[in-house]
């Protein structure tokens, strides 16, 4: 994905969660340290220019939530959360750059417990690229990428980055392959700029 393709996708998620909620009043969009965030952020200011309205925004930290803190060498670097005063209540809607195997996901729906009680809490990635491990939906899809379980995928905003782009780098899917079809090849490590 380019940067016109990742504008789209952002524009077409605001437009869908619009559809889904007419009070825009109840939503806090709460998005995953570090890309997530930025994420929220344009979502936000796209459901602002649509509804004259500013939606609260909120940033998560899951570095002490994650299930494999043991696994780990180094201790995990924890960034500061920062919610509304409080999402009792409210529907939440957490944002992150890749869905892979989803124990991010479970992750943050455990830190989000320790801010509150919300009373819908809702899912909205830029990229789903398979591989779920945990039962685990988004409800907002800037993009499905299929990919092989090896792959990495690479989220670059500009707000953290050098530019917007979206690369999937490892394992091609093969001749015989039907696109959309994804290969069984053995598990591989996540990295750093993909969803764990």
């Amino acid at each position: 994905m380019d940067a016109k393709a990742i504008r789209r996708a952002l524009l077409r998620i605001a437009h869908e969660v619009l559809e889904h909620h007419s009070r825009v009043e109840d939503l806090v969009l709460v998005g995953m340290r570090t890309r997530g965030v930025p994420l929220a952020e344009r979502i936000a200011a796209s459901i602002e220019k649509f509804e004259g309205k500013r939606l609260e925004i909120g940033a998560l930290d899951i570095a002490l939530h994650r299930d494999d803190l043991s696994l780990r060498d180094a201790p995990p670097v924890v960034r500061p959360s920062s919610l509304p005063e409080s999402i009792d209540d409210r529907v939440v809607i957490l944002l992150d750059d890749v869905l892979f195997t989803g124990r991010s996901i479970r992750a943050a729906l455990d830190a989000l417990t320790d801010y509150g009680r919300p009373s819908v809490i809702e899912l909205a990635v830029l990229v789903d690229r398979g591989h779920r491990e945990l039962p685990i939906r988004p409800d907002y899809v800037g993009k499905n990428i299929p990919t092989h379980r090896d792959d990495v995928v690479e989220v670059h905003l500009s707000e953290v980055d050098d530019g917007d782009s979206v690369i999937v780098r490892g394992a091609a899917i093969g001749p015989n392959e039907e696109a959309g079809q994804l290969p069984h090849k053995p598990a591989g490590e996540a990295t750093s700029k993909q969803e764990a």
